[in-house]
């Protein structure tokens, strides 16, 4: 009996030893790479409604004489051979308001994104999964914007899609993007309805212009629904650059005209010092046919953001006016108002 068990003992230890010995010569997953961000602001509108109204028609900074936290980030990129995958979780009024909530699944509100990708060659990657939109110059990020305060196209485009994509390489500086998804902004769907997706980027060999051309449309059913979206940036000297987004969004319900808004914004940037830079934002936002959940009007906004850098902390001191051709804002007395004076103090850090 004795010489039964060692026999089967020493069987054991040299499978296990031969499976060390092959395991040991096995690829090593390497670690993930892990990066964060966290963002705070303080906003004052200077009309100050004694209603309590914000004159804010915007994403992220519906706030009125308050700090306020706008969102604390966490995300970790893993890739073995040719697999990867991201998580990206967000936590905060920022985060809350960029992901649309399932009541079925409640903790969808943390995801900003998460998805895994397989390159199939060096020129051809597939994604599934949720992840931020292609579409519009601004993203969700706040150390990633030179202005705080987010844009009107921005507000009321796309915030993030949840679908299959390809993504394919057509030369040193083009690619392709084509992809269908679930609704905009919707990770759990239901309904059959779907979007197709596409965009191609292109620019020069040195990267000092970029083009985007960006689109998003769904047909058929009791809807249409289309949007067309350009990024342009141009860097003109080490201190000096322009950005230009423009873009259009169409829909039509069955036995109904199409209708549209559309938007197009300007950025100018200056960076004297590596501590130091400011950017300029002009746009105007045309949805005189009340599309959207902004007021049926147009408007035209101007944003001026200082940028003090220290590391990876940035300082934002931001004064911004919107002008609208109706009275939509609100005066201290609340009586109505075309234009609005609204200051910011922001603060960034990324790691």
């Amino acid at each position: 009996m004795l010489r039964k068990i060692l026999t089967s003992c020493v069987i054991v230890g040299t499978i296990n030893s031969a499976y060390a010995q092959t395991d040991s010569t096995a690829p090593v997953s390497p670690a993930p790479t892990i990066t964060g961000s966290v963002d705070a602001y303080f906003r004052y509108n200077f009309a100050n409604p004694s209603d309590g109204a914000t004159n804010n028609f915007t994403s992220f900074t519906n706030s009125q004489n308050s700090f306020q936290l706008g969102m604390a980030s966490i995300r970790a990129d893993h890739s073995f051979g040719r697999a990867s995958a991201t998580v990206d979780l967000g936590f905060g009024p920022r985060a809350e308001e960029f992901s649309y909530g399932d009541p079925n699944h409640p903790t969808l509100f943390a995801v900003k994104q998460a998805y895994l990708s397989y390159a199939i060659s060096d020129k051809f990657k597939l994604t599934m999964g949720k992840w931020m939109t292609h579409i519009g110059y601004e993203v969700t990020d706040a150390y990633l914007n030179r202005n705080y305060s987010m844009d009107y196209m921005f507000s009321y485009g796309p915030f993030s899609h949840t679908g299959l994509k390809a993504d394919i390489k057509l030369g040193a500086k083009s690619a392709f993007m084509v992809g269908v998804a679930n609704s905009t902004d919707v990770v759990a769907e239901s309904s059959s309805r779907r979007y197709a997706l596409a965009q191609f980027s292109t620019g020069t060999s040195d990267d000092q212009f970029k083009a985007y051309l960006n689109y998003q449309g769904s047909y058929g059913g009791s809807f249409n629904a289309s949007q067309f979206d350009v990024v342009f940036t141009e860097t003109l000297t080490k201190q000096f650059s322009i950005g230009y987004n423009g873009t259009i969004q169409s829909g039509q319900k069955k036995g109904t005209s199409s209708t549209s808004w559309w938007g197009s914004a300007l950025y100018l940037t200056v960076d004297p010092l590596s501590s130091f830079g400011i950017t300029l934002r002009t746009e105007y936002f045309d949805n005189k046919k009340g599309v959207v959940g902004a007021p049926a009007t147009s408007i035209f906004d101007v944003t001026l953001s200082p940028n003090f850098r220290v590391g990876n902390l940035t300082i934002i001191p931001e004064l911004r006016l919107d002008a609208a051709k109706d009275a939509v804002f609100e005066k201290n007395d609340t009586s109505p108002s075309k234009s609005t004076l609204t200051g910011l103090l922001a603060a960034t850090y990324h790691f």
